[in-house]
């Protein structure tokens, strides 16, 4: 899965948990048990810190090569201080 579908995935997540959250509130205030709601909420943030991670993982990759490939390990020579 590409860096792309990844935050694209999150950001659905995001919007699905919202809109969850917004119908649990909506069934405490009638009075109605969100137990069952609050776990399936709990699992859909959960897999939304693993794309995160993953998607930090493949954005660190791409911050470390150059245009040609090369992989950057650390700050150059020039620029430490």
């Amino acid at each position: 899965m590409g860096i792309d579908a990844i935050r694209n995935e999150i950001e659905h997540m995001r919007r699905q948990i919202s809109r969850q959250n917004k119908d649990i509130l909506s069934l405490r205030r009638a009075g109605v048990d969100t137990a069952a709601s609050l776990l399936l909420l709990s699992r859909m943030q959960d897999k939304v810190d693993v794309l995160v991670a993953e998607r930090d993982r493949l954005a660190g990759d791409e911050r470390r090569r150059y245009a040609c490939g090369k992989v950057i390990n650390g700050t150059p020579a020039s620029r430490r201080m």
